[in-house]
């Protein structure tokens, strides 16, 4: 697996601090990040493929710098955001996904040839020709993914990608992640959904609070967004 290394993070967004000595080093294959809102959980995700930048510390992935090469981190790290339709740039499905490949290099055969694999391996194959505005919220998940997983990156990092959708499409993108080879983090309210990862960390005013096996840590988040909650 990938190694993704903190070491003395810390950022703030104006007068706001929403993280704070974070040190980390992530090599497992699922990892699990859960956090009350505004703890700092999808600005630590971010971080990891440069979209946020430390203003103190380091990240690192397998050595490389996020804040000096972030551009050839991204080639490896793939992120997918909350709502798909903010990724979602193309009129239909097929040329959606190629657009991720635009600037690779391939020959159009060869773009061609992934493009076809990585929608029938997550079930849109008959949708190529579709209109991306007239798939389901599952299926605009799957789309996302399939747009960044055709440039095959060895890091996937997902922020919230189940809130949005009814409970089928949730154990639709569920399954999907269980059966990616790459390594995966992501940053969920759905604690089923990381529930069998191998590690869980619990994000809280910007700092790491918990990181465990699953069940220990997500017994710790529920303490915690108990005790912490205004109704109590």
């Amino acid at each position: 697996m990938t190694e993704i290394r903190f070491a003395g993070v810390g950022h703030s967004f104006g007068d706001r601090t929403v993280l704070e000595d974070i040190d980390l080093t992530l090599t497992e294959r699922r990892v699990g990040i859960v956090g009350v809102n505004g703890g700092g959980k999808s600005t630590l995700a971010r971080m990891i493929n440069g979209l946020v930048v430390p203003e103190t510390g380091t990240v690192t992935v397998d050595g490389l710098d996020t804040r000096r090469k972030g551009a050839a981190i991204r080639k490896s790290v793939g992120f997918c955001f909350t709502d798909p339709d903010t990724q979602i740039v193309m009129p239909t499905v097929a040329e959606d996904v190629d657009f991720s490949l635009r600037r690779t290099g391939l020959s159009r055969e060869e773009r061609r040839r992934r493009v076809e694999q990585v929608l029938d391996r997550y079930g849109l194959a008959d949708h190529a020709d579709h209109p991306c505005h007239l798939l389901s919220g599952g299926q605009k998940q799957l789309l996302a993914l399939a747009a960044v997983l055709v440039t095959e990156p060895s890091v996937i990092v997902a922020d919230e990608p189940t809130t949005l959708l009814d409970l089928r499409n949730r154990a639709l993108v569920a399954e999907t992640f269980a059966g990616l080879p790459q390594q995966l983090v992501v940053v969920t309210h759905d604690l089923d959904l990381v529930a069998d990862f191998d590690r869980v960390l619990v994000v809280d005013s910007g700092r790491v609070v918990a990181d465990d096996a699953p069940a220990p840590a997500l017994a710790a988040y529920r303490r915690l967004a108990l005790d912490t909650d205004p109704g109590r």
